[in-house]
């Protein structure tokens, strides 16, 4: 594929132009946005992102704001995981989840006051999924818009070194999953302890989206004694982490307890809190059929992330039972990774495959998961 179209249809980021000057090797379009994918090797950022401090632009999680004297009713409609656990000022990973349980979307949620909050969403229209299901609770006042905020991230070990730097030492008190409104230099900002690498790191939400060259390149200057670099997302570091990709890993035709996700949902919502509640208390009583699981692959490494997916067999010449559907080399591991989809009767950890891969047929075996700090020691640090 030599080139991919533009049009007006796909917009462009408040960063766009100030990417352009660090010469973005590749874009894709997410959530009907150019989204710079990567400035180097997967190699070169993921060291970057390992050793310094990086920078992305995120724009492309377009939020979703639920607002309104019923906000909370609603917003608690679309996710079983229990918002009255989230407070004001505090952030989720959450799932929106269907009627049938199927995940239409994954985003982080932070609670901006008691029944306003933003879904900073992954690439999926959960804003019309969200405005569509308004049409079956005409009773609730509640106001569903794209708020025009623009987030990036701040990613890696001297990330927090950059942000002191910036916004001085109180910053560094921000716990893990929470936000605060800031200035940087004049430009009105939430910033929240999120990120999408498994490292230490945080999230600048633009709140006025003509300052997005700005607020780059104030970046770049302050991040220059820390040695940081813009980059894509590093798919070696989030599969390492055990981080999944809406679109990849999982769509709406798959549910939490089959992810492994069992922890976002609250069966202890009512049923007409929630609308995918009932659903999930029926998969519990039912079980499961199949999971998403670690996968180790031999041979040569990836060249890059697969670019689709690939079959896996339990005998060599077999029928395929499963699917991996993200897969990669880290250099810090020396092996190739990913996931795979299975049923559960194979599903368990050191289960033999055969897979059908890009670059030819690889042996795999299943491992646990995620392959790298799984007690999520650094970016809590």
């Amino acid at each position: 594929m030599s080139q991919v179209q533009r049009g007006a249809r796909n917009r462009r980021t408040p960063y766009y132009a100030a990417t352009q000057r660090y010469g973005p090797k590749g874009f894709t379009v997410y959530n009907h946005m150019y989204f710079p994918i990567r400035y180097d090797s997967f190699e070169a950022e993921f060291d970057a992102l390992l050793s310094n401090v990086t920078i992305w632009d995120v724009s492309v999680e377009r939020c979703l704001e639920i607002s309104g004297p019923d906000g909370f009713q609603f917003a608690q409609l679309l996710t079983p995981r229990d918002l009255s656990k989230c407070a004001v000022g505090q952030a989720k990973y959450v799932l929106i989840c269907d009627s049938d349980g199927g995940i239409v979307n994954d985003p982080v949620l932070t609670r901006m006051d008691e029944n306003t909050f933003w879904f900073a969403l992954a690439s999926s229209d959960a804003l019309l999924f969200a405005r569509g299901l308004k049409n079956a609770y005409p009773e609730l006042d509640v106001t569903i818009r794209e708020a025009d905020v623009a987030p990036l991230q701040v990613q890696g070990p001297k990330s927090k070194d950059l942000m002191r730097d910036l916004l001085g030492e109180g910053i560094l008190d921000l716990k893990y999953y929470w936000w605060r409104h800031a200035e940087i230099r004049g430009i009105p900002v939430v910033v929240t302890r999120t990120g999408w690498t498994s490292e230490v790191g945080y999230e600048i939400y633009l709140l006025d989206s003509s300052k997005g060259g700005q607020l780059w390149e104030t970046l770049m200057e302050v991040g220059a004694p820390y040695g940081v670099r813009p980059t894509g997302p590093s798919d070696i570091r989030r599969i390492e982490g055990g981080i999944f990709n809406w679109g990849a890993d999982m769509t709406y035709e798959h549910n939490a307890l089959e992810m492994g996700l069992d922890r976002l949902v609250d069966l202890g919502l009512t049923d007409d809190a929630c609308i995918s509640i009932a659903a999930y208390r029926r998969i519990r009583d039912a079980g499961v059929l199949r999971r998403i699981v670690g996968v180790e692959l031999d041979g040569e490494p990836f060249p890059e992330l697969n670019n689709v997916n690939w079959p896996a067999s339990t005998a060599r010449g077999g029928d395929a039972v499963g699917l991996v559907t993200s897969a990669i080399y880290s250099p810090r591991l020396e092996r190739n990774i990913g996931f795979c989809w299975l049923p559960v009767e194979h599903a368990a950890e050191g289960t033999g495959l055969q897979v059908e891969t890009e670059w030819g047929t690889r042996t795999a075996t299943v491992v646990p998961m995620p392959f790298v700090d799984p007690e999520k020691r650094i970016p809590i640090s």
